[in-house]
């Protein structure tokens, strides 16, 4: 048998995780084998293990695939260009939202992780994962909502990572409430409000 191209592998990594997707979110991910995701590719479980050791290894592939909301704004922070933080800060989450609302992708590997990724022993890794994800966001923000402390935009005189910790409950029960009910609320205009409210808030002397 002749040997497959790069090309020909790396479609059939793509098809693996197109077809983990789809089950993953209809299924949730602890109910979910290896050998479904195969039927659903419609490849061997051979060849899902040519490319993936086990399951946490192809969700976090599948992670990977997608800037997810939280890592695109959390990197969008870093660095100090020498502009207001606090109208910055809000570009990045509104963008954070837009990105949830309007890649069909993202918003569905973001209902996996959040709501179909069950805390069990076998998906532990998974868990960290995303755990990791949050530190390093809270982390950027923390520093951002500092750097405006010392500039004198952000007067409110809490410690800077307990506001982080606040803005990101903010933005991340708004995604959270939004994928349970897309039909609830317009997450964009709802979370630009709330956005913009507890902005305010930072920026109001105490």
């Amino acid at each position: 048998m002749p040997r497959k191209t790069k090309e020909e592998a790396q479609a059939t990594r793509s098809r693996i995780l197109d077809a983990a997707e789809r089950v993953f979110q209809t299924e949730g991910v602890s109910r979910t084998s290896l050998q479904d995701v195969a039927a659903a590719a419609g490849v061997t479980r051979g060849a899902v293990y040519w490319h993936f050791k086990d399951k946490g290894d192809v969700f976090n592939a599948m992670m990977d695939r997608v800037i997810l909301p939280m890592e695109q704004a959390s990197a969008a922070l870093d660095g100090d260009n020498g502009q207001p933080v606090l109208p910055a800060l809000r570009q990045r989450l509104l963008e954070a939202l837009t990105s949830v609302t309007q890649d069909a992708q993202v918003r569905r590997v973001l209902e996996i992780a959040l709501h179909k990724c069950e805390d069990v022993e076998e998906l532990r890794a998974m868990r960290k994962r995303r755990l990791e994800i949050r530190a390093a966001y809270r982390t950027r923000l923390g520093r951002q909502l500092q750097r405006g402390q010392v500039r004198g935009e952000v007067t409110t005189a809490l410690p800077a990572a307990h506001l982080a910790i606040g803005l990101h409950a903010l933005i991340d029960g708004l995604i959270h409430n939004w994928l349970i009910d897309p039909a609830g609320f317009d997450l964009q205009r709802v979370g630009t409000q709330a956005i913009d409210v507890h902005l305010a808030g930072l920026a109001t002397p105490g």
